[in-house]
């Protein structure tokens, strides 16, 4: 693990620049033109980052344009932060290159794995909470924070099944992660509501638990529903419906803990027309605008 001066060292140019406390959206190809033509009124935009590991094409055709107006956050979903293995060195390579290319105000991954050898699964999934795993991920945090010179954001989990292995709570690991690590917390709102429904606990009380004060970001998504093997609710991070009006409510909560953070709304799938998009990302604008009344009250 990296000495904490050291890294702090390394960390310090890249701590200096953030989102705005503003609503974001996650940029899609489909609205790249209609983007550059309306100049819409919003905050930031975020992109996975696997999607821009190409030298060029009519990506960084349309990236390098909306850059040029708005903020970026880029959101990794393939490092495997959490795998048995070593991290990957050419895809921490090729996402320095993408990171250097455009320098974006924010760079998150996930609390999860996606390989096994060599073999990539299309998924995020969940990992023991004990010290095994907490050594493991700290150190391929350090090795990615001092890889791309600047501190990152760790995304909480989406997570249908718990392990028997755990002997830490979640908010408890991920706290213990940040701590070690010095990484910042990319709160997903959608996926405390997510597993607190699949695991019938408390949202509320997850979300206090957490270390607010190292929330860079927060994403907001929908879920579809489905019931499991016993009839219980089961919930899916699907990314594929607008946000569920609980979903809503534990944002609004968790903003007065954090105060105002720079929030995205994530559609991966059926994606809407923009105006469809705007409009839900002006709803959390609307919350974010309160509770900046409230703090300058």
């Amino acid at each position: 693990m990296l000495n904490s001066s050291h890294q702090a060292s390394k960390l310090q140019v890249a701590q200096a620049h953030t989102l705005p406390a503003r609503a974001g959206v996650g940029l899609k190809p489909e609205h790249f033109q209609e983007i550059l033509a309306t100049e819409p009124d919003i905050g930031f935009f975020e992109i996975h980052a696997e999607n821009y590991m190409v030298p060029g094409g009519p990506f960084h055709h349309y990236l390098t344009r909306i850059h040029e107006r708005y903020a970026l956050s880029i959101h990794g979903v393939g490092l495997s932060i959490g795998a048995a293995a070593p991290l990957d060195v050419g895809h921490l390579n090729a996402l320095a290159e993408l990171l250097k290319r455009y320098q974006p105000e924010s760079f998150s991954e996930h609390l999860a794995w996606s390989t096994h050898r060599d073999v990539f699964l299309n998924d995020l999934l969940p990992v023991p909470y004990n010290m095994a795993t907490l050594q493991r991920v700290c150190n391929h945090i350090d090795q990615v924070q001092a890889h791309l010179g600047r501190r990152m954001l760790l995304e909480n989990p989406a997570t249908y099944v718990e392990f028997a292995a755990s002997t830490w709570d979640e908010a408890a690991f991920l706290s213990e992660v940040l701590r070690r690590t010095d990484c910042g917390l990319l709160l997903d709102v959608n996926n405390v509501y997510v597993s607190s429904v699949n695991h019938q606990r408390d949202a509320h009380a997850f979300i206090r638990a957490l270390p607010l004060a190292q929330v860079g970001e927060i994403h907001l998504a929908g879920f579809a529903e489905q019931v499991d093997g016993n009839n219980d609710r089961l919930l899916i991070d699907s990314h594929g419906s607008p946000v569920a009006q609980a979903v809503w409510d534990l944002y609004a909560f968790a903003l007065g803990l954090t105060g105002p953070v720079a929030t995205l709304l994530e559609r991966d799938n059926d994606i809407p027309a923009w105006p469809v998009l705007l409009a839900e990302a002006n709803v959390a604008n609307q919350q974010l605008s309160a509770v900046l009344e409230e703090v300058n009250a």
